[in-house]
C-alpha cells in the first residue's frame, strides 16, 4: 500500500473524495428517476411482474411455466 508523502497530495485526495459526494447523490437521484420512468412504461406496467426470483421460480414451477427475466442497465435507452 502506498502512503501519502506530501500534505499537498493528501489535500488533493481529500478534496477529490469530498467532491465526489454531491455528484454521486445527483447520480443516484437520476437513477431513481430513470427507474420510475421505466416502471411506468406499458410493457412493464401492464404485466403482473414478480420482483423476487425465488418467488417467481416457485410460481412458474407450480404453474408449469417459464420464468421471463428482464434485465436492464440504468443508462440503457
Amino acid at each position: 500500500m502506498r502512503t501519502v508523502r506530501t500534505p499537498a497530495t493528501a489535500l488533493t485526495l481529500l478534496l477529490a473524495v469530498a467532491a465526489s459526494g454531491p455528484a454521486k447523490a445527483q447520480e443516484e437521484e437520476t437513477l431513481e428517476q430513470k427507474l420510475e420512468k421505466k416502471l411506468k412504461e406499458p410493457f412493464v406496467s401492464n404485466a403482473p411482474w414478480v420482483l423476487d426470483l425465488a418467488e417467481a421460480t416457485k410460481k412458474a414451477k407450480e404453474e408449469k411455466k417459464l420464468v421471463f427475466a428482464y434485465f436492464t442497465r440504468s443508462y440503457s435507452p
